[in-house]
This record gives structure tokens, sequence and C-alpha cells, in this order.
């Protein structure tokens, strides 16, 4: 079906047999990860519950990927959209299942394990009546069973291998233990919900004791029994890297030639920054020296986290206003983007996307830590379109909201670093190329963002691989290390030291998913650079045509926008009048 113009209705198409296959494979999937429940505001799995995380759950889940596969490859596509489906599912399913097969289960990094997993879950969970405050109490009630689980697969892959960094293991049991702590995130919400409903106050403050207890318990399990078999060497080596970095791009890439790439990339921003430094403050003034002076200029400057979430929100409605209309068609239950500050204190920034039936809208969280009072808006403002619009909230709630077209598990469960973190990225020029960092020093923001996406695909590959370290390094060490990588990041990235030492140990520990930022990003300005070539191109339609696909492998979706037709993404130019099934 061709791509619709304005005039045209919106076709209500009928589910297919591979529509129904993977609606299904969500349905199995809500009754067995209450986490997804709370995600998506749906699902029979119960919210009190945790997934479950040892062997037989893991295992389990593996089983569920095989049946589901088994079925899909039979079955074939009726429309483009069937196809992009097929694809992306089969990638997803074979990558998960080969994951488990190779024993990559249970790993330890600071970032994406059960350990945060399952304290960050509260974060999204509503905190409003008694009922909700009773199903955090009934989640917190079981971090402890939960926990247990996850130690049981931690102790399943000491024995069997591979083999985990002494590092991570070490990093973990302090973040495990900062959690036990009594001035915890896990006490603060039991403090938070006694102070709103009073008649579960005593309930919740015992429950999260004994959550408190669980992550101490964990701690000194991981101290004990894994610690002890941690490895001093925290490169995951070519074998084991390739098939990670696949997983998180969707890509076959040449890792050679990305790591070069990602080098001579990193010199081409480091030069533009010298070009807009000089343009601030003079020839003189060099990169260094040209942030540290913005950095100390009041008109940059935010103090406070309630100021931090004001201009937040003030900078992300502009932006939803000012595109809606011009350069995209928003869907009205996207036309909200709440900023949110989270109480989890790690440093990170992130979007969590919409329920399905949008009861709750999208949300943009900055996790400050603790001590930090100072901000700056040139350096953060390209984050707010990257993790709002036309960032991951358009791309995240346009999936969400595609109900007379995709799937199911298309636009709530399919997710792709690559993809999803190279639109945010492309987002950012975007937001450049028209005209919202007309200010020098907030395209310097532009840039040192781009420059810290470019280090982590030339640290996280050099550094897992192995290779040789980059010109003017070698002294610290012949190939890449953790000093060398350490030093390599202190010069290339404008951040606090105690904000680079969590990203240096997120590299570490989550080895290919860093990268996925700038070669996601890499692949769709190639991917707008071909269309643009094309006869017709129209640069707003290309854009709702490539987002109503949902996020999937960047090599489905280079297949599908290469293809002429629809992408699974028929009528996304009407969505904005309020045509929803």
């Amino acid at each position: 079906m061709p791509f619709l113009t304005n005039d045209d209705p919106i076709p209500s198409r009928p589910a297919s047999p591979i529509d129904e296959r993977a609606n299904r494979y969500v349905a199995d999937l809500l009754e067995r990860v209450p986490e997804l429940v709370t995600s998506l505001g749906q699902g029979t799995a119960d919210e009190r519950d945790y997934s479950d995380y040892s062997p037989e759950g893991v295992e389990a889940m593996a089983d569920l990927n095989r049946a589901t596969l088994a079925d899909i490859q039979v079955l074939e596509p009726s429309d483009e959209v069937d196809r992009v489906t097929k694809a992306a599912l089969i990638e997803n399913l074979e990558l998960e299942i080969d994951a488990v097969e190779r024993g990559e289960i249970g790993d330890i990094n600071v970032l994406s394990t059960p350990l945060q997993g399952i304290h960050e879950i509260f974060d999204n969970m509503k905190k409003e009546t008694a009922e909700d405050w009773d199903l955090i109490l009934g989640r917190l009630s079981n971090v402890d069973k939960a926990l247990n689980g996850w130690k049981q697969t931690l102790e399943l892959r000491s024995q069997s291998g591979p083999s985990q960094a002494t590092k991570q293991i070490a990093l973990a049991i302090g973040q495990a233990e900062a959690l036990a702590s009594a001035d915890s995130k896990l006490a603060a919400l039991a403090r938070e919900g006694a102070n709103t409903i009073g008649d579960l106050g005593d309930e919740l403050l015992e429950a999260s004791m004994g959550a408190r207890a669980a992550y101490s318990e964990l701690a000194d399990f991981l101290r004990k029994n894994i610690l002890p078999t941690g490895v001093v060497n925290e490169a995951f080596g070519r074998e084991r890297y390739e098939p990670r970095i696949r997983q998180s791009t969707g890509a076959r890439l040449d890792l050679d030639e990305t790591y070069d790439w990602g080098l001579q990339e990193l010199a081409r921003i480091v030069s533009e920054q010298k070009a807009v430094a000089q343009e601030l403050f003079g020839d003189d003034v060099g990169v260094t020296d040209a942030m540290e002076r913005l950095n100390a200029d009041p008109a940059y400057q935010l103090h406070g986290t309630a100021a931090l979430k004001e201009w937040m929100q003030k900078t992300s409605d502009r932006a939803l206003d000012d595109l809606h209309g011009t350069h995209f068609d928003i869907p009205e239950p996207l036309r909200k983007l709440e900023c949110m500050i989270a109480p989890s204190g790690t440093g990170a920034i992130y979007y969590t996307g919409p329920t399905d039936d949008f009861s709750r809208g999208g949300r943009m969280w900055w996790s400050v830590p603790d001590g930090t009072d100072t901000f700056h808006t040139w350096q953060e403002k390209t984050t707010v379109y990257h993790e709002g619009v036309p960032g991951h909230h358009l791309q995240i709630g346009m999936a969400t909201f595609m109900k007379d077209t995709l799937n199911d598990w298309r636009r709530n469960l399919s997710w792709n670093s690559g993809h999803g973190e190279g639109w945010a990225l492309y987002s950012e020029g975007l937001m450049a190329e028209l005209g919202y960092h007309e200010d020098p020093a907030d395209y310097m923001g532009v840039l040192d963002a781009e420059r810290l996406r470019a280090t982590r695909v030339a640290l996280d590959i050099g550094f897992h691989l192995g290779k040789p370290s980059p010109a003017g390094y070698e002294h610290i060490n012949p190939t890449w290390n953790r000093d060398v990588a350490w030093q390599f990041l202190q010069d290339n990235v404008a951040m606090d030291r105690s904000f680079l030492a969590f990203e240096l140990n997120r590299y570490l520990g989550w080895a290919g998913q860093a990268p996925s930022y700038k070669v996601g990003h890499r692949i769709w300005k190639q991917l707008r650079s071909d269309a643009e070539k094309r006869p017709g191109f129209d640069l707003k339609a290309w854009h709702m045509r490539a987002l109503g696909m949902g996020s999937v492998g960047l090599d489905v979706m280079r297949d599908a926008l290469e293809r002429p037709g629809e992408v699974g993404a028929a009528g996304t130019e009407n969505l904005a009048n309020g045509h929803h099934g």
C-alpha cells in the first residue's frame, strides 16, 4: 500500500497470521514478566511479583522464544508490514536464544542486570492511591525472592562460564551495599509511602527493611561466592563481542572498519569544536578552556533540581509545539511529555514510554547524583531533544500509537539500541539543522555529545578486541586496557569524573551497547542521504515513514526503507488527526 497523504483516511489493516503469532508472544510475555505489566499498563502477571531470574526461569524464557521462532519461520508475509515483522522478530529471537545457548546468562555490570532493574521498576509504579501503594508493598516484599533467583543463575554462570570480571563483580557489590543502606532509595520509597498512605506505613517500612536486607545478602553472596571466581581481564574478546554488538545494533558490522571510522569521526568532531571555541572566545582559546568558560557563565547555569526540571519541561514543550505540523505530525496523545527527577541518583538520563492506553504518558528522567546542584544548559539542551522530541518520545510513542498498523510486539516490545539511540542522536543533529542551536554555546553542546558517542565507538571496540592503543596513548600501554580507556575518556568527554567513572564501568561491563548510538546515527544519516537522491524526496514524509516502522534492527530497517511502498507505517502522516483504532 502506498504511503498516504494527509487527505487520505488511515486504513484499518486486518491482523495477519504473523501479527496474531506476534501478539500471542506478547501475551505470553505479559503472563510471565510482571515488570512488563508495569511498563505497558496491561497484562495478567501480578505486579506484586518479579520475573523468574533463576536458571529455570531463564530456560523457560528460552523455550518460549524457541517455540515462537519455529512458528514465525514457517509463516508467509501477507504484506510489507509482515515482511518487516518476520525479519525483525526472527533476528531478535535467534540472538536471544543464541546468548542462552552460549552461556551468556547472569551478566554482572553496573547498568543492565536484575541488580538494577529490581529496584528501578519502582520508579515507574503509580504512587497515588492506597491500591497503588499496596502493589508497591507486595513488590517490596518479593525483592528477596527475585534476587535469590538471580543468585542461582550467577552461581551457575560461575561454574560453567564465561568468566566474569573481578572489577565488575566488585562494582556490583558496592551497588548492592548502597541499596542495603538506611539512606537508600528503598528506604526513601517506604518513607514516601508512609507519608502518603499512613495505614500502610508500618508495613511499607518493614518490607523496605526486608528488601534492603536482601540486597545486603546479595552483596555477601557476591563477595563470598562469585568474586573468587572472577578474572582480571575485562575484555570480552572478538568471539564474544561480535554477537553482543550485533544484538545492540541489528547490523553485521566490519568491526575493524567501524573502529577506524570511530577514530576518524572523533578527529572531525574535535576539529569542529576548535572552530566553535574560537568563534566564542577568540583564536587563542582551546576547547577545554571554552567549556570551562561556558560552565562558569551564569547565563548557562541552573541551580537545584527544581530549576532543572522546570527548564527541561520548558525546553521540551517548545520543541513539541514547534515541530508538530511543520516537520512531524505528532498524534494528540504524544503532545505532552513529563519531565521528571528520578530518585535513583545514578546520573543516568533516560526516557520511559507511555502505557499502551496512554493513561501514563511518556516521561524523561534525570537521575541526579547526591551533591550535584549545578547544571549547564549549553551542554544539556541537546539531551532534552535526544530523550524527548524529536528523539525517544516521538520514536517510542509513535510506535505505541500505531494500533491500526503494527502488532503488539512491534509497537511495545521491539527495541533495538542502534535503531533507537541512533534516531535520538540523529534527532540532536536535526535540531541543530533546524536552527535550535544557533547559539554557538548550544552547538558546542551538540558537538560535545557527538564526541562522547564517537569516543565510545573507539573505546568499546578497541578495548574489547584488544586493539593497539591509539596514537598518543602507547606510553600508557601498548594495547587498550582500563588505564588507556580511562585516560582516553578523560581527554575526550567533558563530564565530571564521577560521571566518567560510571561511564567507563558501563562500557567495560556491558560490551557492545555503547557504540550502538553512534553506529546507529551513522546508518540513519546514510539512509537519509540515499533517500534524498531519489525523485520526489520529502523529509517530513521520510521521517514519518521511518518512525512508523517502530524500532527494528538496523539491517532490517535499511532493507525496508530501500524498498518502495509501505513499511508498516501506512497513514502515519495522518496520525495527528486522531485516527486511532
